[in-house]
């Protein structure tokens, strides 16, 4: 078993898998950071996650296509962000009980979706799923070239979406109304930013973000749908944002931090190390319990966040 594990080709696949299992995370924890930093929490990212699954499965089986697969599922997911945000901005709901609200909505939701078109069953339609991208000459670097280049699409378009997102964050003007929406409101509209606007787009953003995250999962990973299929992925997002300080390029390296725990629990499992299955599949939330717990303290969130604007 040791041997097994330290062997090259279980780090290759287990830093491999870290990779692809912290892309759907990384997805909705970039969108969440623009909502967050413009003083909405969207506790409902489980929810947009879950919706974005089931619409990426049903738009590959209907029209046979991973694109419009990636297009509806980020639509449902904006759809979904924008009655949270209708209700939490518009309506100034409590953020964490109507976020609260949406996943038990969306989980509902899919659920008989799911069952009204396609019954019971044991075995899931067959949909068209991503194919790997094996990136020439790179691909051949050892241990680095299969971990790195020999992935799908989605991989490279959300490293690249981490480093643009974190550009527009911190060297646009768009970043520095959303970052000032989040701080100061108040002195943001006397300069003649849109709070609402810019919040509106913001949430909505996280739930396009969060759609796609969804189509992830649904589409590019496992090819089919089941109950629950987030798994609690939009929480994990959530405790990403603050172990990532708000700040999009440590959001990415604090999902590949949670991509080796899911990963290392599947790589030993197959393994057959003589241990509890569940005791495996609680690491990864074992793990989001204790970074919230131990950088929530350390971790300035932004000034406003979860508390409705009253224009003065």
């Amino acid at each position: 078993m040791l041997v097994q594990v330290l062997s090259e080709a279980f780090l290759i696949g287990v830093l491999a898998a870290t990779v692809r299992t912290a892309i759907p995370v990384l997805l909705a924890a970039l969108g969440e950071v623009y909502s967050e930093s413009s003083g909405v929490i969207n506790i409902g990212l489980e929810g947009q996650m879950l919706v974005g699954c089931l619409a990426g499965f049903l738009a590959a089986f209907y029209a046979n296509s991973v694109w419009a697969a990636i297009a509806f599922s980020a639509l449902a997911g904006g759809a979904i962000a924008l009655l949270l945000a209708v209700m939490t901005i518009t309506l100034r709901a409590n953020q964490v009980v109507t976020g609260v609200t949406v996943n038990l909505l969306c989980l509902g939701l899919t659920t008989f979706v799911y069952r009204a078109l396609f019954g019971v069953s044991l075995v899931a339609p067959s949909i068209p799923t991503m194919h790997e991208v094996v990136l020439p000459v790179l691909s051949q670097i050892p241990i680095i070239g299969p971990v790195l280049f020999q992935q799908k699409p989605s991989v490279y378009v959300a490293v690249l979406m981490a480093f643009l997102l974190h550009f527009v964050f911190y060297k646009t003007t768009v970043g520095l109304q959303v970052r000032a929406v989040g701080e100061n409101p108040t002195a943001s509209e006397t300069m003649g930013v849109n709070i609402i606007r810019t919040r509106y787009l913001c949430v909505v953003f996280a739930g396009v973000m969060a759609g796609l995250a969804g189509a992830i999962l649904s589409v590019g990973e496992v090819g089919g749908f089941t109950y629950n299929m987030s798994a609690g992925r939009g929480f994990m997002a959530l405790a990403i944002v603050i172990f990532g300080r708000w700040n999009p390029l440590l959001v990415l390296v604090a999902s590949l931090f949670f991509g080796v725990a899911d990963s290392l629990q599947l790589s030993l499992q197959a393994l057959g190390l003589k241990l509890p299955s569940e005791l495996f599949l609680s690491v990864p939330y074992l793990l989001t319990i204790i970074i919230v717990a131990v950088t929530s303290t350390r971790s300035r969130a932004p000034a406003t966040l979860g508390v409705a604007y009253v224009k003065e």
